[in-house]
């Protein structure tokens, strides 16, 4: 469904990304994964058509971003970091308008929003003013006006940053319901999120692909280095990607937080 294909992207000398290359599928679920910085967010403003590459390309459902990029966006639905929302509307009225803008009318119209208020919880807030509502409602909002158009591709940019423990878990059931039938992508720098949602897992770092596969095919390409054999977390398999000649050795004790130097790792 989504094929990235060594794509760069310039700002002077400096590189945001550096020939990334990555693919994901329909019905799943991949993580981008990369501390502050990395590139992921460049990465989805290009597939999302805001940005175009300096090389390489995309194609979404077989469609290239450069060459029909208004296709391209009639497939995809985004939620940037901050929720694009206006302040000024109530709920209701501001989804109506984006509907009405993704060219949705009548009955179809109404159906649509009937099934995104039941779907993501929205009804008692449906008349409420978007400044008057929280920032996990603001989320929801932010998530309704990315579906609203039923897009087979969604791409969410950190979509539980700032949120507390029970408006995390209500996000990540939604994503998970969500993806039976889409694609997903998702940024995020917080290892707990992409263990929850992640089916596959995409590392960046530094604008370049680190690693890339599922928990347990990133846990063998470190076991292979001949750092461990032992099981490890998320947090272990990052860090040794990372930063090669370190790894928390998994049977440390909980509160220890040495960082050791692998036996016959890479020097």
């Amino acid at each position: 469904m989504i094929d990235v294909q060594s794509v760069t992207m310039l700002y002077g000398s400096f590189a945001a990304l550096s020939g990334v290359s990555f693919q994901a599928h329909q019905g799943e679920i991949l993580g981008l994964l990369g501390p502050n910085g990395a590139g992921k967010t460049t990465v989805m403003r290009i597939l999302t058509t805001y940005l175009y590459p300096s090389s390489g390309t995309a194609k979404v459902g077989g469609i290239d971003i450069l060459k029909n990029p208004i296709e391209v966006r009639r497939r995809i639905g985004y939620l940037p970091e901050t929720a694009p929302l206006y302040l000024d509307m109530l709920v209701d009225e501001y989804l109506r308008f984006v509907g009405e803008a993704r060219g949705i009318r009548g009955r179809n119209l109404e159906n649509r929003l009937g099934w995104l208020r039941e779907v993501l919880g929205i009804e008692s807030i449906w008349k409420h003013g978007l400044s008057e509502i929280s920032k996990g409602y603001r989320q929801r909002v932010g998530l309704a006006q990315a579906l609203i158009h039923d897009p087979s591709v969604l791409i969410l940019d950190e979509p539980t940053s700032g949120l507390d423990p029970l408006q995390i878990i209500g996000i990540r059931a939604l994503i998970k319901s969500l993806a039976k039938d889409k694609t997903v992508i998702f940024s995020t720098h917080i290892l707990p999120e992409v263990e929850a949602l992640a089916d596959r897992i995409t590392i960046i770092h530094e604008g370049q692909i680190v690693a890339q596969g599922t928990q347990q095919e990133l846990a063998r390409q470190v076991w292979e280095k001949g750092e461990t054999k032992e099981p490890l977390t998320l947090e272990n398999i990052f860090i040794s990607l990372l930063m090669p000649k370190k790894v928390r050795h998994p049977e440390r004790s909980e509160g220890s937080h040495e960082i050791l130097r692998p036996q016959g790792g890479l020097e």
